[in-house]
């Protein structure tokens, strides 16, 4: 009895150690694959210099966001300030500044709530295949839906703004997360490994947090690298349209739809957003590939 348990963890640990030392050399070679690799680098770059501005917006803007000056309305870029001014006179930097923190915390709170949502429904579906077929199937319901017509539902119960816009993007981005870890989970629990954790009696949670969510993170941070882009798009989208923040809010998407009244004549007011929209969606986009690229298996040699 006492050799048994003395032998029990040593056999517990022995896949543990190894899932450690497997996740340091993935973290470096991942690193060292993405900066190696020009596109990945640049889209990093762009990433971490699109983070900094958002998060330090207040000390970045030159002026006030919200600030009306009637005397230098539509000045053009160069005119009044490096890109010029707006309707209202506002300093386009400063507005792009604070569209972007708008935008960028809209998309993560969405992508957050999301995946956390669907990385729950999908490990339970992986792991108790009694319901598997009940949640997938609900999941394959709402993966019927666009994410626009979320939001024109959401909106029309209550009302447009930032909550409707990131209950929507939450709702449309649970499914494709779910897909993602269940088959992701459903590899997992095929290895002997797992076999192994449960003859020694581990419960469920703790397979799940010790085995199963550690081997399913590669393919969840490449997801939501990718999905982030998606979500800024459909997040932009949504609130060109007007049900995403309402004025005198600044975000990308609501300020490239202002702009559209002054596009013959200051066609830099829509023009600009619609430009950063453009540069960060792609950034995330070619990141997110060359997180997938440098994570699997085939790259390290």
């Amino acid at each position: 009895m006492t050799d048994l348990a003395q032998t029990q963890p040593a056999i517990a640990t022995v896949p543990v150690a190894a899932s450690l030392n497997e996740m340091g050399v993935s973290r470096k070679s991942t690193l060292a694959l993405i900066v190696s690799d020009w596109g990945g680098c640049i889209s990093l770059v762009l990433v971490c210099a699109v983070i900094f501005a958002a998060v330090f917006a207040p000390w970045l803007a030159q002026s006030d966001p919200y600030g009306s000056d009637l005397v230098n309305t539509l000045k053009a870029p160069g005119e009044h300030g490096l890109l010029g001014t707006d309707g209202q006179g506002r300093d386009m930097i400063t507005r792009l500044l604070y569209g972007l923190r708008t935008t960028l915390y809209m998309s993560t709170v969405s992508v957050v709530i999301g995946c956390v949502l669907g990385g729950i429904v999908g490990f339970v579906a992986a792991f108790y295949t009694s319901v598997s077929g009940i949640l997938m199937r609900l999941m394959d319901v709402l993966l019927s839906f666009p994410a626009i017509l979320f939001g024109l539902a959401i909106a029309a119960i209550f009302g447009p703004g930032m909550t409707s816009v990131i209950v929507a993007l939450s709702v449309a981005t649970v499914p494709l997360m779910a897909r993602v870890v269940r088959g992701a989970a459903i590899v997992v629990l095929q290895q002997d490994y797992i076999e192994s954790a449960r003859s020694l009696g581990m419960s469920d949670f703790r397979l799940i947090r010790k085995y199963l969510l550690p081997n399913c993170l590669s393919p969840i941070f490449v997801f939501v690298t990718l999905r982030f882009g998606q979500v800024i798009l459909l997040g932009a989208a949504l609130s060109f349209i007007g049900l995403g923040a309402q004025p005198p809010t600044a975000e990308l998407g609501a300020m490239a739809s202002d702009g559209r009244v002054f596009l013959f004549f200051a066609p830099h007011v829509s023009v600009l957003p619609c430009i950063v929209i453009f540069i960060i969606v792609l950034a995330f986009n070619v990141l997110g590939d060359a997180l997938r690229d440098a994570l699997d298996p085939r790259f390290h040699k």
